[in-house]
């Protein structure tokens, strides 16, 4: 499926901008993390390159090494050249306007230049700090969206029924992230993230990326990956068993799948995400595991792996229709182990549906 958005898509996208734009009380927007370009424009190397957004225009400002590129991507008109002179042609734009900047990724050596170029001479533009104005956007997936990231989901299934037989004791855990790695990219797809493979002790490891560890016998192994599939991202964790693991770390990968599924189940439209977070922190404390949740209960994904709405504590935040979210509870002890068991959820006007359909083990 192509990246490319159609064009109504398009002119939503503009036009529900420009009204949020409006609340914010600017008159244009300086464009920087590359998720919110490619959103608006279409182009893939947002990293190396600005979009200068104005009511009924936009110029996307890119260098020399992806002017076939933007031409091919972009639907806005694309400007070649790199800074400062990328600042001195937006100069005469935004003469005079009130121009946002996105403050949760602009740097202070990227703002200083905006004030030097921009705020001069006789008609100096007003710099306005914003945040999150295009990733509120972001929020609601499209049909479209939402086919790129159940693609990528996909293909992390299938990755995961393909390597699964092989999470055995005896391999070490890079081997096992290169060959989940490689069954994505063989179906057309890359690693969403550097993908965690914790096994043993090393599962008190939120974030406990594929290491040298040979895997042992009677373990539990946490596997934390997805796939990306033309800039939407997947994300999915299971933890395995090799063995018997001990009735200790049943009792937790048991705890964590009872709160995983409480949490899954409560999911709808009009939810709050901090009481989907409570539901699964109770179940948890339930069983006396409570303090060793180190982390929100999910979050959501798309162009970004982590982006809004997040599922946390102090989240004001209330599920819609359109989202794509995670649902991810964890238990770390130091020393002993680790579970956490994710799934990918999109919000449905009903309900939820599962993106992510790898099985579960019962232990």
């Amino acid at each position: 499926m192509s990246t490319e958005q159609t064009a109504p898509a398009r002119d939503t996208r503009q036009a529900t901008l420009w009204a949020a734009m409006q609340r914010s009380g600017i008159d244009a927007l300086w464009v920087s993390r590359p998720e919110n370009i490619r959103y608006l424009s279409g182009f893939a190397s947002g990293e190396d390159a600005k979009l200068l957004a104005l009511p009924d225009a936009a110029t996307l400002y890119t260098d020399a090494r992806y002017t076939v590129q933007a031409g091919e991507q972009s639907r806005f008109p694309a400007h070649i050249a790199r800074p400062p002179a990328t600042l001195e042609h937006a100069a005469s734009t935004v003469a005079g306007l009130r121009v946002g900047f996105e403050a949760d990724h602009l740097t202070v050596s990227e703002l200083e230049n905006l004030r030097q170029h921009w705020q001069t001479g006789e008609r100096p533009a007003t710099l306005v700090s914003t945040q999150g104005l295009v990733e509120g956007l972001r929020l609601i997936k499209t049909d479209d969206e939402v086919a790129e990231i159940r693609a990528a989901q996909d293909i992390a299934d299938l990755a995961f029924a393909a390597v699964r037989p092989s999470i055995v004791a005896g391999v070490r855990e890079d081997w096992v992230a290169a060959q989940l790695e490689a069954f994505m990219r063989d179906h057309g797809a890359t690693s969403a993230f550097d993908i965690t493979v914790a096994s043993g002790p090393r599962g008190a490891m939120p974030h406990g990326t594929a290491s040298a560890r040979v895997i042992g016998n009677d373990e539990l192994v946490t596997v934390d990956f997805g796939a990306k599939v033309n800039g939407y991202h997947s994300d999915m964790t299971r933890t395995v068993a090799t063995g018997n693991p001990n009735e200790e770390l049943r009792r937790l990968y048991r705890a964590v799948l009872e709160a995983e599924e409480t949490a899954v189940k409560a999911i709808r439209p009009g939810a709050k995400c901090s009481d989907l977070d409570r539901l699964a922190r109770d179940v948890l404390t339930r069983h006396g595991l409570g303090e060793y949740f180190a982390h929100s209960l999910g979050h959501g994904v798309g162009l970004a792996v982590h982006e809004g709405p997040g599922l946390r504590a102090a989240s004001s935040e209330v599920l819609e229709a359109g989202m794509v979210v995670t649902a991810e509870p964890g238990v770390y002890l130091p020393g002993v182990g680790g579970v956490r068991i994710e799934d990918l959820v999109l919000v449905t006007e009903d309900g939820y549906e599962l993106l992510s359909r790898s099985g579960k083990e019962q232990l």
